[in-house]
């Protein structure tokens, strides 16, 4: 039996198992459905990290797309805002430096636990067991396709190879977060009309929290773009049903009784299902905004050893998306297990320093005064 399986190779999935390798614990696993970084092999080509990259390390600060302490994806790539393919680069060199323990291509078709054991079974019916499990599978193979009638109608963005392979001249993109301002840029510069629904007008929000408002790169780009004049921003557009009539695309609106025509599906850019599913029996759930209870430790408050890293995890209004977001709680995780398997944890202290290791959730609702 293990002592750790980490579910997952991505961002989330190698920063935790990468400390946790640090941290002295020898016998672990990291499965992976697919390959090393392959949720960020699979954006758009010409999507890029919002957050920018920059050599701040030897300043004492962590670079903010960093999910290991002493890396700095700007100074092995080169770039400020890297794409998906060169970002998974990343993750792989950082797997190869650590030697961690990857399987790819490993899908996990069951998990039940049973007195402080976890059951995996996984690819060719094989099973293993460990004693603390770590799930980071992420959200990004994940795309939420019944987010209203007619939703399977559409091509959600995250289907989308490059965006000079979209077909037409005309537009609709529904959802006007990060990915679909992202689409809506990236259709522009390719000269085509592009009109965004959005029912909370998001580019008119303005906080400190970029879980819930767009990021300066993305308002960069789309306050340079709209000066051409083909983007369109329609807020006060929730998406009533979207159905098909020859060769045309309907849009309704809630409220309202105009109805948009598309020539071309509509483009989803509505988010990601949970990764959860084969294991929500598992969790807890908040019942009205459905997400998994934790525990100060990022726990399963239901499931002792069951642990949840990525941009799933949540605390009630706090929310960590980002992958600077996400990392700080690294260290929170590592120090829970070590603790239980008697390691010494003192190491974890310079994550701490370094940004990984976030435990006082206070400051987190701290405004910028200007």
């Amino acid at each position: 039996m293990l002592d750790v399986i980490v579910v997952g190779a991505g961002a989330a999935g190698i920063g935790i198992s990468a400390i946790l390798d640090d941290l002295g614990v020898d016998d672990m696993l990291i499965l992976e459905r697919e390959k090393v970084g392959t949720s960020f092999k699979n954006w758009p080509k010409e999507m890029r990290l919002i957050t920018p990259s920059f050599t701040t390390n030897f300043y004492g600060q962590a670079d903010l797309n960093s999910i290991m302490a002493r890396s700095s994806p700007a100074y092995f790539l080169r770039k400020e805002h890297p794409t998906g393919k060169e970002y998974a680069e990343y993750l792989k060199s950082l797997a190869e430096y650590c030697n961690l323990p990857i399987v790819e291509h490993t899908n996990i078709e069951k998990v039940t636990y049973s007195k402080g054991v976890f059951s995996l079974k996984i690819t060719n019916g094989k099973e293993v067991r460990t004693r603390f499990l770590i799930w980071a599978a992420g959200e990004f193979q994940y795309p939420n396709m019944t987010v209203f009638p007619g939703s399977e109608l559409c091509l959600h963005n995250s289907k989308v190879k490059s965006w000079k392979d979209v077909k037409g001249d005309e537009h609709f993109i529904i959802g006007g977060y990060e990915s679909g301002i992202d689409a809506a840029v990236h259709l522009s510069r390719l000269g085509k009309e592009v009109y965004v629904l959005d029912g909370n007008a998001p580019w008119g929000d303005r906080t400190t929290d970029p879980s819930l408002s767009l990021s300066p790169f993305t308002m960069e780009r789309l306050e340079e773009e709209m000066k051409h004049g083909r983007i369109n921003l329609i807020g006060k557009s929730k998406i009533k049903e979207i159905s098909k009539k020859g060769d045309e695309y309907l849009i309704e609106i809630q409220g309202k009784s105009k109805i948009h025509t598309s020539k071309t599906p509509p483009i989803l850019a509505t988010g990601f299902k949970s990764s959860l599913t084969l294991i929500e029996d598992l969790f807890e759930w908040d019942k009205e905004e459905s997400y998994a209870l934790l525990s100060e430790e990022d726990e399963s408050t239901k499931t002792p050893g069951l642990f949840l890293v990525g941009p799933q995890v949540r605390h009630e209004n706090l929310v960590f998306c980002f992958i600077y977001k996400y990392r700080q709680r690294f260290g929170v995780v590592a120090n829970a297990i070590g603790e239980r398997l008697e390691l010494d944890t003192e190491i974890l202290e310079y994550y701490r320093q370094e940004g990984f290791y976030l435990d006082d959730l206070s400051c987190c609702a701290d405004e910028c005064d200007c």
